[in-house]
């Protein structure tokens, strides 16, 4: 059923290629022509796409999703990398601040309120004056 690429010619002993193949092969001699104004046009497009002559060319869609995606992959990262040392010691010391507030406000209410007043008309005073 299949004819093998090559075939024996009639009346001789060599053998001819396959008339299909002879044609693909006329083919590629075809495109080898045309081969470098193509390469050129790739090598063309390759520079500026380098240059970023072609980033205003992509759709605002694709520009936006790209973005979240690029976003999304370091928030992955850095969850994965886990807090580093500053961020430990920043968190620390945050930590400190919030409590130190919480006893501020806690001695603040245990104070009589006529107190508070009698030291914020103090200080309201010490400022009015020049």
């Amino acid at each position: 059923v299949y004819s093998s690429p090559l075939r024996k010619a009639a009346g001789t002993n060599g053998y001819s290629l396959h008339p299909i193949i002879t044609r693909v092969q006329s083919e590629r001699d075809h495109n080898r022509q045309k081969a470098p104004s193509y390469q050129n046009l790739h090598r063309e497009l390759l520079l500026s796409h380098k240059r970023g002559l072609l980033l205003e060319e992509k759709p605002e869609l694709k520009r936006v999703l790209e973005q979240r995606r690029l976003e999304r992959h370091k928030e992955e990262e850095m969850a994965r990398q886990g807090p580093s040392d500053l961020e430990m010691e920043l968190r620390k010391r945050q930590q400190k601040l919030q409590e130190e507030e919480i006893r501020q406000r806690e001695n603040q209410q245990k104070i009589p309120e006529f107190v508070r007043v009698r030291d914020n008309l103090r200080r309201t005073q010490t400022f009015d004056q020049p």
